[in-house]
């Protein structure tokens, strides 16, 4: 432990000695009213412990800088004394420092698309346009499907957990069907139980680097309101599976990710894919009109993300045939009332998402009796598992509507295409919401291709 001056170098130590600890304060030595308040407050301690593991990894990742990251820590350590004993105080200090160390930390490993990336995205982005012109309301899935890995995957699930109170699984207690007595010894040597604890785990085997051994994909489905599962990757290692760029550590915790899926209130997949010898994540994100492709590099952290964008556009139509909300039942649309709703859409460019409708004021004429609220000026709050797509006006007879055109996020059907509904109320009346359904047939209308800097992690 270095001592300078009247307070201990904490994780702060870390300046002069590469060799760094997850261990904190050296509490013997505490000093200065700081450190007694650190040593006394376990919370602070911890977190001291954290940064000078978080510290050490950055150090090793940047020997050139150092002295740099020497610096900031310095002065970090200043302002951090300023708070004397005021433990929330210290709590943000710390909290704030660990938060810019762990990005400088990213930045640092990240992993940087070469010129191998780019040509896979660039023949891809190719493969979809040619495919428009076979199939052009699937062609970012037929292109896919011709990269497609099927072969050598093996996957299993966790196994039941014995308490019934628990929702998590548990990792396997015997060796799962497809899985070799080698690869049983390195998952059973790696510590994964601590994963299986996040919740419903699954497990994949399958080679992600072509080195001919398979690496370990664990997807864990912890429910919650978007009903998320998170998805890790392991690269095989010797004689055990380790985290992406993370040494071994038995006690390391569990719950990093690689990407998540949203099964409510988005419409997303994954797939792998193999091109030009190298094995990607294509984690696709669809939404109203577009759909974005991530090419991720499946055992890396990744911050810069060659990625394809396919647009589109929709022709829509208001079928004749029918079903109401409240029981389901079949009925036919009035043909001036099914026109009607049709105009209502084309005029409000409802299908052309790249060319949104510029409609300002209100809606609905707001009456003379009084200025009215915002309830003419727009159909109001949505319900997150719903995609609003756009507002309009619907004049049926001789009363103005307020319409807002919803979707499941682009979800795209072979038989039906693009399933929406058109929502209807009138303003300043308490008459019940009227609904119809909407269907959508969609074509490409333009790809491209670019290096996101949106990190996988933040998916």
């Amino acid at each position: 432990m270095y001592i300078k001056g009247r307070y201990i170098v904490s994780a702060c130590a870390l300046l002069f000695f590469q060799q760094a600890q997850a261990s904190g304060m050296d509490c013997t030595k505490a000093v200065s009213v700081v450190e007694t308040t650190i040593c006394a407050n376990k919370p602070l301690y911890e977190l001291d412990a954290q940064m000078a593991s978080i510290y050490g990894r950055l150090i090793r990742a940047i020997a050139p800088g150092q002295a740099g990251i020497k610096t900031a820590q310095r002065e970090w350590l200043k302002t951090r004394e300023a708070c004397g004993e005021d433990v929330d105080c210290l709590n943000r200090s710390y909290s704030h420092r660990i938060e810019g160390l762990h990005a400088q930390w990213i930045d640092a490993v990240a992993y940087q698309p070469d010129d191998t990336d780019k040509q896979v995205m660039q023949d891809l982005q190719q493969r979809i346009r040619a495919a428009t012109k076979v199939k052009p309301e699937f062609a970012l899935e037929r292109a896919l499907g011709s990269l497609t890995i099927s072969k050598g995957q093996t996957s299993f699930d966790g196994d039941p957990n014995d308490d019934p109170s628990e929702d998590h699984t548990l990792f396997p207690k015997t060796i799962p069907k497809g899985v070799t007595q080698d690869e049983w010894k390195a998952l059973t040597a790696s510590g994964l139980e601590a994963d299986a604890e996040q919740g419903r785990a699954s497990y994949t085997l399958v080679d992600l680097d072509g080195d001919g051994q398979r690496d370990l994909l664990i997807a864990t489905y912890t429910g919650g309101t978007g009903l998320f599962t998170f998805y890790e990757t392991f690269r095989r290692d010797g004689e055990r599976f380790t985290r992406r760029l993370t040494p071994y550590d038995p006690e390391s915790g569990a719950g990093s990710s690689l990407f998540s899926v949203s099964e409510r209130g988005a419409e997303q997949w994954a797939s792998w894919i193999k091109s030009h010898g190298r094995t990607y994540l294509a984690f696709r994100d669809g939404s109203y009109g577009v759909d974005e492709l991530y090419l991720i590099n499946p055992l890396k952290i990744n911050r810069q993300i060659p990625t394809i964008t396919v647009r589109y556009d929709y022709q829509l139509t208001v079928p004749r045939n029918q079903n109401r909300e409240n029981d389901n039942t079949a009925y036919k649309l009035q043909p001036g009332l099914q026109k009607t709703l049709s105009q209502a859409l084309t005029k409000s460019n409802a299908g052309k998402p790249q060319q949104p409708s510029e409609h300002k004021g209100p809606l609905c004429p707001i009456p003379a009796s009084g200025e009215g609220d915002d309830t003419y000026y727009s159909y109001g709050a949505g319900y997150y598992v719903d995609e609003p797509v756009t507002d309009m006006p619907v004049i049926i007879g001789k009363e103005c509507y307020i319409a807002r055109l919803i979707n499941w996020y682009g979800r795209y059907g072979d038989k039906d295409g693009l399933y929406a509904k058109l929502m209807l109320r009138k303003p300043g009346s308490t008459d019940p919401e009227q609904s119809y359904s909407v269907k959508g047939r969609r074509h490409v209308t333009q790809v491209s291709s670019e290096i996101s800097t949106r990190g996988a992690e933040l998916f």
